[in-house]
């Protein structure tokens, strides 16, 4: 049994032990249920707090990320405006340089096409001043043609080229030989004959022949019917080339195009229009020169060749004598060092005997150093008496000399 006592009014009661386990459960259960309350409602009071502090922490940090976001967004926005600044600065100074390259390459073309014009009115200029020459000269010879007669046209021709040449070649070529050629003794002659000469001697040779005929000429001739007999007068006067002059065939693109070279049918011969008769005789002129320079070039040439040659001889000749000459010495040679060799074998011998003979007399030398009284009285004791006696005196008589 125990006793309890009432906190109210403080009667004691007794219970048994049943009783008070039942009132120790429910003041147990009660105080629990209590303190599990009281628990509950400060875990609940701190989950708040922290929830506030929380919340007011998330709302610090979400507004710094959002002030950070904003910091973000205006740098960006401000690199947004200068780059765009920048593009359109980069964009004006672009479009300035492209007005600018416009602008000079529309100056290059301005000046281009003033100087093609300029150059269109010069070439046109030119052709109109040529155009004019040659129809001042197809006029003159159309001239020439209907006044005269096909013998005075052909005369006419000749006197044409040869004034030509006395008047812009005569200059230039002071000791030329051109001439009309009269020699008809072969049955046959050309026109002109050109020959010039290099000091004293004859580089370049051309038989001429002109040829011309009026429009109202009945029997029209072609140039290639005067070849063979130009041919056969350059062969008959010895001349190198064979030039026909012709107004023969005046359409003809061929022969109307410049110099004709015709060398298919007939070596060195040529078929030109009287305008080009200057230009004819300076280019054979200038190649036959030429051929002098290359020709006086081979004979050095060949000279030197010869030259070679006989160096080449005489440096055989040496050779062979050289080698004679060495083997002679060289034999001499090998006989002069054969007879060193003995002479160095007998001076060698005679050096060994000399050095033996030093050997002999240095150790005969050493021999006498070593000589002593006691070597020589050693096993010979009436010598050493003798000697011991004679040491003996010396000894007794040095006091009294010093005496005295």
């Amino acid at each position: 049994m125990r006793e309890l006592r009432c906190p109210n009014c403080g009667k004691v009661f007794t219970v048994d032990e049943t009783d008070y386990a039942s009132i120790a459960n429910q003041v147990k259960g009660a105080e629990f249920d209590a303190e599990v309350r009281r628990r509950l409602s400060e875990f609940q009071a701190q989950r708040d707090a922290q929830e506030q502090a929380r919340a007011a922490k998330d709302g610090q940090k979400f507004q710094a990320e959002l002030f950070g976001r904003d910091q973000q967004i205006s740098v960006l926005q401000n690199k947004l405006d200068s780059m765009e600044d920048r593009k359109q600065l980069e964009l004006a100074k672009a479009v300035s340089a492209k007005d600018a390259e416009i602008a000079r390459l529309k100056a290059q073309i301005s000046q281009e096409r003033s100087d093609s014009q300029l150059r269109l009115s010069q070439a046109e200029l030119q052709y109109e001043n040529k155009l004019k020459f040659v129809q001042e000269q197809v006029d003159y010879y159309k001239d020439l043609k209907t006044r005269m007669s096909t013998k005075m046209v052909g005369e006419t021709l000749e006197a044409h080229c040869s004034t030509v040449f006395n008047s812009e070649l005569r200059p230039l070529m002071p000791g030329a030989f051109f001439e009309k050629d009269n020699d008809a003794s072969g049955g046959s002659k050309g026109d002109f004959i050109f020959r010039d000469y290099d000091d004293g001697t004859e580089y370049i040779s051309i038989m001429f022949e002109m040829k011309n005929e009026m429009d109202e000429t009945a029997t029209k001739h072609k140039n290639e019917d005067f070849f063979r007999k130009l041919d056969a007068d350059r062969t008959a006067k010895g001349c190198e080339y064979a030039v026909l002059v012709s107004m023969l065939e005046p359409d003809s693109e061929l022969y109307n195009g410049g110099i004709v070279d015709v060398s298919y049918r007939y070596p060195k011969m040529y078929v030109i229009r009287p305008q080009f008769f200057k230009s004819m005789i300076t280019l054979l002129v200038n190649a036959a020169k030429k051929s002098i320079e290359y020709q006086r070039e081979l004979q050095i040439a060949r000279s030197q060749s010869v030259d070679v040659t006989k160096f080449e001889e005489q440096l055989n000749i040496f050779k062979d004598t050289f080698g004679r000459n060495y083997r002679l010495a060289s034999d001499k040679f090998h006989t002069a060092i054969e007879e060193i060799d003995k002479s160095i074998a007998h001076l060698q011998k005679i050096k060994d005997a000399l050095i033996g003979s030093e050997n002999n007399l240095r150790l005969a030398n050493d021999k006498a150093d070593a000589l002593s009284v006691k070597r020589l009285t050693r096993g010979n004791p009436t010598m050493k008496a003798k000697f011991d006696a004679i040491r003996a005196e010396t000894s007794s008589a040095e006091p009294i000399a010093q005496e005295k």
